[in-house]
């Protein structure tokens, strides 16, 4: 970790001193007020010169500054760890008041106690001074400059470049696909597998060259399985085979899956009903039956295999799977290798590629593409000159030349880039292959906070997916993320800094276009480790790599056996501990105190689904923890009451727990908690005090019970976001407790579940809660997801759901039931006794999702109304709706004219017999709407038998449809048609000629009133006679052209939950 960030880290937290409680009362033993000074201003002394320290431990022969900046480290450390324990020692005093003798007079062992802890923190206070005040003066020995280390303040940012990967490379990658097809060349007779290896120093672009062609679309038809595995520094043949098998196998057709299980479990009895298949291989200890399943996998299949940074040249640990690979693929099966080492490449039996530098204008084209992003053409052709010098020293390194361009980006004017020419970080030799230099600059190009945000990813394994989010909440845990901004938002411009400057790659983006995921490259990894230089280690059980006792800070344990004894030498000084083992290896009861009592200074503990039965109450000492994952551990039942000790925590995730029935009943002293991760428990009620967790932002669940938190208890959490489920709604009988959860005002809130369980509350029982419920509910207007299982109500009569603007889909949730039913399932009724439906204003609401029960069940069997206001993505309704026989008012409001025309189309005739009034009102306000409704023929009138009234208003069409068809029509009221010129004879629904032997015809047999109003473009009204062989409109008794009346109501209302 940067010394300078740390120093920096620590600087900050003694000047807030002087504003705190915290000097006041350590004033009180011995007077420490001079100590604290004295801190502060050797650390103020120290900061000046860190930045040409830390540039002269890089220079050779410059062992002692390495050494002096550890120890310095050391002690801020220490001085870190002396001052959070004095904070949470206050933090604990005001949760937990001072017991007093009586009304007036705390307590005399309290007061004793007080005292002890004050004196012990001042002589802390006092040893850490004289450790500093040794280092400050040896600082003296070294000659070290105060420089100019202020960071030029730029313009916030979050753009990315995406920069074609494929510049300078277009003629390598047809090469390399040409090679992988076999195009221009014979197979050789015999062999068939053939083996090709990229080989070039690191940063060359061996890796996006192997990316590319096994990304191109015809190596993807050209083989039956493509697998991509990263070997790094150690060549695990078990871990490789075993990666190989669960890709292979992943990807497979059915059959060949269940031949491989068949064998799996005659073999070794790994798979049992629960397990996934990639989890038993997981669990197989022996390389030959790896190595049997996999032949099994991929014989008689035609494979592409890319192993990336490889390393070992020992012939031994690859043969066995060489041999096995090459007798048993499909003839012309490839292995792709890239590797740094011509030897690697020779040992393995490969063709050698060799992947050079880019052309010097290959190289200017690249930087400048990056260097010069958004700027005008006469900062180009100012900065042109001086450019091309610094492109030419990155030698035609792709990721040196991405990462000076991303630098020189963020520079202004020309004097930044002259720097950076001149600069003496080109003279350092401790840059072997001279991409660490371009690195170099950009990294004391970073502030402190930066530097220590970089420098941390060094404790992930190469080629690791990093996910955005965690690697957020690890900098929060860590105290990287400072500002008066929200702290996740700090992390969001961090990492965004980080990747403008190509410090990360390979991103992976959401739906939405935000980045999720992404990676390291290796060179940048190894220039993280080499900053490091043992405080942030990975260890596994091939790992060669040990740890520095008492250096090490962040570790990542990959457990593939079980070696938790292996960490019990770097433990003391441990601030992140994160335990990766996939639920193969279970870490006991034993282990787990041995660890609690030796990780005073832990901030982070990751142990998710290591199989942990039980958690020690131990636990409760880790005073400093910020974060602690005990995710997916399914067989833990409880937490002990000493969590609720861990005032400082931030983060709490026991998603995943499957047999967690209760959290502590202390967990309101939580005060600083931001995210309870507490989804798929079985959570029996939430304890009392949740009130107080003010700054909480992630609660998956909240369990509504008499004997736990009430639904009031939500209030003050306005700070929610994201997903909230809350059950146990038939408990609440008070409407005002419903009113005081004030979920209107969470409006971060996207997903909304809400949930009442009919196993714990019958619904004969509930019914009357549920309906106090739905009038003082008022959801968050951000709604995105709204689910709540109305259709189990049993005698709910009207619902309005109004405002739901980011809902998308209405799926089979809403009617709140089981997404399949058994053969023995008995009948279901969802809905049985509703009559009215509306919906209205949601906006983004494209999908009513369909059901049908069949014979087992119906859905609204007594709805009589229907209404659709508002809401123009909405193209189609659920047959389930318009089949219903008591359906008599269908009212579509400013909507989609999609709607209006599939509602009338052939599939929907069998289902809208019953309908006696019908109003239809098309889209307002559309901008460049040039579609108008195409009305199907005069036959779809036919089913409308009892259709009494119609109103049709704002359609865009330019005709009427055949409505003189319809035989018990009494209204038809017409208005703002501003589209139609022309009422023709197809409004009567008549052919246009009418043979000799044709019936009498009556057009509108039963219509009464004929309203039109506000059709300004209409010009003509077709005549038509039937002479003696019909009639129009016999019944008619007023006829008004051009009246303002409006009856026929395509009423779509606000929907609101009622």
């Amino acid at each position: 970790m940067a010394a300078d960030a740390i120093v920096s880290a620590v600087l900050e937290k003694l000047t807030s001193i002087a504003l705190d409680e915290i000097e006041k009362e350590v004033r009180l033993v011995i007077n420490v007020r001079r100590e604290v000074d004295k801190l502060r201003s050797n650390f103020r002394a120290i900061k000046a010169i860190l930045e040409d320290a830390e540039r002269q431990q890089l220079e050779k022969g410059k062992v002692n500054v390495r050494d002096w900046l550890d120890k310095l480290k050391g002690v801020s450390y220490d001085i870190d760890n002396a001052l959070d324990e004095w904070r949470t020692a206050i933090l604990k005093s005001e949760l937990e008041p001072e017991p007093k003798v009586c009304s007036f007079v705390p307590s005399p062992s309290y007061c004793f106690n007080r005292g002890k802890l004050l004196l012990k923190t001042a002589h802390k206070i006092q040893a850490l001074n004289e450790r500093l005040d040794v280092i400050a003066n040896e600082r003296e020995r070294y000659g070290f400059k105060v420089l100019n280390s202020e960071k030029p303040k730029r313009d916030e940012t979050t753009s990315f470049i995406d920069v074609a990967e494929v510049m300078g490379r277009v003629e390598d990658k047809e090469r390399i696909v040409n090679m992988l097809l076999n195009k221009g060349r014979n197979e050789e007779i015999g062999s068939k597998l053939q083996m090709i290896s990229l080989v070039g120093i690191g940063g060359i672009g061996k890796t996006t060259l192997a990316r590319l062609a096994f990304n191109n679309e015809e190596v993807k038809s050209h083989f039956d399985a493509k697998i991509w595995l990263c070997v790094s520094d150690t060549f695990n043949e078990m871990k490789i085979a075993k990666d190989i098998l669960k890709f292979v196998i992943g990807n497979a057709d059915k059959d060949v899956i269940e031949f491989v299980v068949e064998k799996m479990d005659k073999l070794r009895g790994a798979i049992t009903e629960k397990e996934k298949l990639r989890d038993a291989i997981e669990r197989l200890d022996k390389l030959e039956d790896v190595l049997q399943y996999l032949k099994t996998s991929i014989e008689g299949k035609k494979f592409l295999l890319v192993l990336d940074d490889v390393w070992t040249e020992e012939y031994g640990k690859w043969d066995q799977l060489k041999h096995l690979l090459l007798s048993n693929g499909s003839q012309g099966s490839k292995i792709l290798v890239t590797t740094r080492k011509e030897g690697v490449a020779r040992v393995m039996g490969c063709e050698l590629f060799e992947v050079g530098q880019l052309s010097e204008e290959e190289g200017w084209s690249l930087f400048s593409e990056i260097a010069f992003f958004g700027r005008s053409s006469d900062d180009r052709r100012n900065l042109e000159e001086i450019g091309r010098k610094i492109a030419n020293k990155c030698k035609g390194l792709p990721l040196a030349l991405k990462t000076l361009g991303g630098l020189l980006r963020l520079k202004k004017d020309i004097i930044g880039w002259q720097t950076v020419l001149e600069s003496e970080v080109w003279k350092l030799r401790e840059a072997e292959e001279g991409l660490f230099h371009p690195l170099m600059f950009s990294y004391f190009d970073l502030p402190p906070h930066l530097k220590q945000c970089f420098s941390y990813c060094a404790i992930f394994p190469k080629d690791y997916v990093i996910e955005k989010k965690m690697l957020i909440e690890l900098w929060m845990a860590q105290g990287f993320l400072k500002g008066t901004q929200d702290m996740e938002m700090v992390g969001e411009n961090n990492f965004n800094d980080l990747s403008m400057r190509f410090l990360f790659q390979d991103f992976e983006m959401d739906k939405n276009g935000s980045i999720i995921k992404c990676k390291m490259h290796d060179m940048v990894h190894d220039f993280a480790m080499f900053l490091t230089r043992g405080e942030c280690l990975t260890m596994g059980s091939s790992s060669s790599i040990q740890c520095s006792n008492g250096k090490t800070r962040h570790l990542f344990l990959m457990m593939q056996t079980e070696e938790t004894t292996a960490i019990q030498t770097c433990t003391e000084n441990l601030h992140t501990l994160l335990i990766e083992s996939n639920g193969r290896n279970p870490i006991s009861h034993i282990e787990l105190l041995k660890l609690f009592d030796k990780l005073k200074c832990l901030r982070i503990l990751k142990c998710s689904d290591s199989r942990i039965k039980k958690c020690p109450k131990q636990i409760g000492k880790l005073i400093h923890l910020r974060h602690l994952d005990l995710s997916k551990n399914e067989k833990l039942k409880e937490l002990p009451e000493a969590v609720c000790d861990l005032h400082n925590l931030l983060i709490l995730d026991i998603s995943g727990c499957y047999r967690l029935k209760r959290l502590p009943h202390r967990m309101g002293n939580l005060i600083n908690l931001l995210h309870l991760r507490n989804e798929r428990t079985a959570l029996e009620f939430m304890p009392k005090g949740l009130e107080k967790l003010t700054s909480l932002k992630t609660l998956n669940v909240f369990v509504v019970t008499h004997k736990g938190a009430a639904l009031s208890d939500l209030g003050n959490l306005n700070h929610l976001c994201g997903t909230l489920i809350i059950g146990g709604l038939g408990s609440v009988r008070d409407q005002r407790e419903v009113e005081k959860a004030q979920l209107q005002n969470k409006k971060g809130i996207t997903n909304l579940t809400l949930i009442s369980d009919p196993n714990v509350f019958p619904m004969s029982q509930a019914n009357k809660p549920l309906s106090i419920v739905f009038e003082a509910l008022k959801p968050p207007s951000g709604l995105e997801t709204l689910e709540f299982p109305l259709g189990k109500l049993p005698s709910l009569k009207s619902l309005r759901v109004d405002g739901m603007r980011k809902v998308k889909k209405v799926g089979v949730e809403f009617l709140g039931i089981e997404m399949s039913l058994s053969p023995s399932s008995s009948s279901v009724v969802a809905f049985p006794n509703l009559k009215t439906l509306w919906f209205s204003r949601m906006q983004e609401w494209e999908e009513w999702e369909e059901w049908d029960f069949g014979s087992k069940g119906e859905i609204m069997p007594c709805l009589s109304s229907l209404a659709i206001d508002d809401c123009p993505k909405l193209k189609k309704l659920p047959n389930y709706i318009l089949r219903n026989t008591t359906l008599q008012q269908l009212s579509i409001y400013d909507s989609s004219d999609a709607l209006t025309s599939n509602l009338l189309n052939e599939d929907y005739r069998p289902h809208v017999s019953c309908i006696a009034n019908m109003d239809v009102e098309g889209e307002k306000e559309i901008v460049g709407h040039t579609n108008p409704i195409v009305w199907p023929s005069p036959s779809w009138t036919t089913p409308l038998t009892n259709l009494k009234k119609i109103l049709i208003m704002d359609c865009h069409v330019e005709h009427f449809p055949p409505l003189g068809k319809l035989p018990s029509l009494e209204s038809l009221m017409v208005a703002w048609m501003w589209k139609v010129k022309k009422v023709g004879v197809e409004f009567l629904g008549i052919e246009m000629s009418l043979s000799t032997s044709s019936s009498s015809v009556v057009a509108f047999p039963n219509l009464k009133t004929l309203k039109f109003d506000d059709m300004e473009e209409w010009e003509e009204w077709e005549e038509w006679d039937y002479g003696s062989r019909g009639e129009i409109m016999p019944r008619l008794r007023k006829k008004k052209k051009k009246e303002a009346i409006f009856r026929l109501f395509v009423i779509f209302s606000f929907f609101m939950i009622l």
